[in-house]
């Protein structure tokens, strides 16, 4: 992996950290499944393929350019019937940027929301299933 000056640190003389672009991609991932509202993150069929035997592929959906010392992150999710598309991409972004910043320190440059699709599965339980109160 080339070395990128956005994810290089140096402590005090004590050494440097780099932190890969993997890395990355998860934090943003847990950040982004965090948020009311999103389904399920966008995956391919490796991914898929993966889940099923058993491990949580937590980057899925996401993609990281490291490119000009910036950090440029694009989120692919799929949101659930019924939300404010723009409410939720807007707490995705904030958490998103929140978190990256907490664990890594590092400033991101752009948090890009794709919705990919929308998911009608709970309004058809919700309508299977009605709340009596």
């Amino acid at each position: 992996m080339p070395e990128n000056n956005a994810l290089e640190m140096n402590l005090d003389g004590l050494g440097k950290i780099e932190i890969a672009p993997e890395v990355i991609e998860v934090i943003a991932g847990i950040a982004a499944s965090e948020i009311d509202g999103v389904a399920m993150m966008r995956g391919n069929f490796a991914t898929g393929v993966v889940e099923r035997l058993g491990k949580k592929h937590h980057g899925k959906g996401i993609r990281v350019d490291l490119s000009d010392n910036q950090i440029k992150i694009d989120v692919y999710c799929i949101l659930n019937f019924g939300v404010s598309i723009p409410k939720v991409a807007q707490s995705i972004q904030e958490n998103v940027r929140q978190a990256l910043y907490n664990m890594t320190g590092l400033e991101t440059d752009e948090v890009n929301i794709h919705i990919v699709n929308i998911n009608f599965e709970t309004q058809k339980e919700e309508q299977q299933n009605p709340v009596v109160e």
